[in-house]
């Protein structure tokens, strides 16, 4: 079965800058906990325009991480599938 990823972005000015890394490795804990990957880039030349990805292995292991999260996506019901390239 092919991998599920959905994403989230998120503008964080400076001065709440510490506050949402907080909150980032914290999530980063939660999906590695649920068996999902947790990825975070920042636009090169926006500071604080971030990006969030989180991956697993099958869209119900994913589905279900994002249902029970303790700080819920925005929108869980973009899951993207992998699409394999023969």
């Amino acid at each position: 079965m092919a991998r599920a990823l959905t994403m989230q972005r998120s503008i964080v000015p400076l001065a709440e800058r510490k506050k949402y890394m907080h909150k980032l490795r914290a999530r980063r804990s939660y999906y590695t906990g649920q068996s999902c990957r947790f990825w975070v880039f920042e636009e090169s030349e926006i500071p604080g325009a971030f990006l969030e990805f989180i991956e697993a292995a099958d869209a119900d292991t994913l589905a279900r991480a994002l249902a029970e999260a303790p700080e819920p996506v925005v929108d869980t019901s973009r899951i993207y599938q992998e699409v394999e390239l023969d």
